[in-house]
């Protein structure tokens, strides 16, 4: 995990690893506006420019896999013919590769549907190239693989646990849930293995077609399955067409069928990946960390989570009122806070994603005085309903939660906890900003039925 430290003297260590590995003189270089390290360098080498991307580790949390585990598998596929970005190689400090610029688009903002569908297509077709490759040069490059074939659709849920158990102090009756839920309802992959990207349908494409398939950040040997549903959730913000049919053509191009119970499995785990990540960085974010995103992310996905056992279990989910704001001795100092955080302006791109960080913050700490309180009350309301007793304080519901989940070890109470979590969910996913704000909408995610 990167430090402060290293972000610190970062643009000094990058320059001189241009200078003294790649051979070159850097003209430019300037960091990504975004919630992950990465630098944008042009270099300058006998006479030819390069375009090049320097990727870091994350700041919030330890990655996955690790960060040269990324850069091995992103080689292999160079190597194999899968179009990804160049490898040009590693900085120890701070711990980063460095890689070519790829170009195309990312998403499909104004790109007409039929471009887009031969993109997707593309797409596809490398997807199904990807999983017939020999995993061996995976393997033999230290490519993480589940001991036993057969549990080559857990590896992901295993590594997500350990970094979650390594970093819990508090309880999380939500996770300890769903986790507990997947543990004795697992996968069965029927051996599948093959190398996967697994946070899939990231990509950058030009007229119809796939430049590079881009951050590989979870790549591994599993279960192909996983490719096929990660991203299901990605397609809410970017649109990749109807899953079905996109399916079918999958199992058209790459000559095998899709397996729809093991895709459901790990669309499900992969609802929680944001939160299994981030749940340490939620409670005790780093200085570096972009909480607002982690925490949108989280509140966004954690619905999607509740939906998706909903939809598994064949059940109704409940709604719920919006409470009414109250108004408290804060409220000029928040709504000062918010005006100038809005008004601010920079030139310098980095500084302002950062005010604009901060402004979605100040809205969410506004929101927390409006209506946290109302939604505390209500959510100890439903542990009164399940529990029979109504906790003093949301500190001690949270932990008497927890232990219900972790007592319930036969899944007696499933449909009921669901329930609960949903309207948990939901609740929270208020708290993000005003009603009818960017930050407090969510997406709709396609269902499998």
């Amino acid at each position: 995990m990167m430090s402060s430290e290293s972000l610190a003297g970062a643009d000094d260590s990058i320059t001189r690893w241009f200078e003294d590995e790649f051979g070159g003189t850097v003209v430019e270089l300037a960091r990504q506006t975004r919630w992950r390290p990465v630098w944008f360098a042009t270099v300058d080498k006998d006479g030819e420019r390069h375009e090049l991307v320097v990727r870091g580790d994350r700041t919030d949390m330890p990655l996955i896999f690790p960060l040269r585990h990324e850069m091995t598998f992103q080689k292999l596929l160079g190597d194999h013919g899968i179009p990804v970005a160049t490898v040009r190689g590693w900085i120890d400090e701070p711990e980063a590769y460095v890689m070519d610029m790829v170009a195309g688009q990312e998403h499909f903002p104004d790109t007409p549907d039929d471009e887009r569908d031969a993109a997707v297509d593309d797409y596809l077709a490398i997807l199904s190239r990807l999983h017939a490759l020999p995993i061996e040069p995976f393997v033999d490059a230290g490519i993480r693989r589940a001991g036993d074939p057969s549990q080559s659709g857990m590896i992901g849920l295993d590594r997500y646990e350990v970094h979650y158990r390594s970093l819990k102090q508090n309880p999380d009756p939500f996770l300890e849930f769903t986790t507990g839920w997947l543990r004795r309802n697992p996968v069965d992959s029927k051996g599948r293995e093959a190398p996967i990207v697994w946070d899939s349908g990231q990509f950058h494409h030009a007229d119809g077609g796939i430049v590079a398939v881009l951050d590989l950040e979870l790549a591994h040997v599993g279960d192909p399955m996983m490719d096929l549903a990660a991203w299901r959730m990605r397609d809410t913000i970017v649109g990749y067409g109807d899953f079905a049919k996109l399916y079918a053509r999958y199992e058209e191009l790459s000559g095998t069928p899709i397996d729809l119970a093991a895709i459901r499995w790990h669309h499900m785990h992969f609802t929680l990946s944001n939160l299994l990540a981030m749940s340490h960085a939620l409670k005790d974010p780093s200085p570096a960390s972009d909480l607002m995103t982690n925490v949108q992310w989280c509140y966004e996905t954690n619905l999607f989570a509740t939906e998706a056992w909903a939809e598994e279990l064949a059940i109704d989910l409940p709604t719920i009122d919006m409470p009414e704001p109250r108004t408290s001795e804060a409220d000029r100092g928040h709504m000062h806070m918010v005006r100038a955080l809005r008004n601010i302006s920079t030139d310098d791109q980095f500084v302002q994603h950062e005010l604009r960080t901060l402004f979605r913050l100040a809205r969410h700490l506004q929101r927390r005085d409006e209506i946290g309180d109302a939604v505390a009350e209500a959510d100890l309301d439903d542990l009164e309903t399940l529990l029979g007793t109504r906790p003093d304080t949301w500190r001690e519901g949270e932990a008497k939660l927890e232990a219900f989940v972790l007592d319930d070890t036969t899944g007696a109470h499933d449909e009921a906890l669901v329930r609960l979590f949903h309207a948990r969910n939901l609740r929270a996913h208020m708290l993000l900003g005003p009603a009818g704000s960017a930050m407090a909408h969510h997406h709709t995610i396609q269902p499998f039925k």
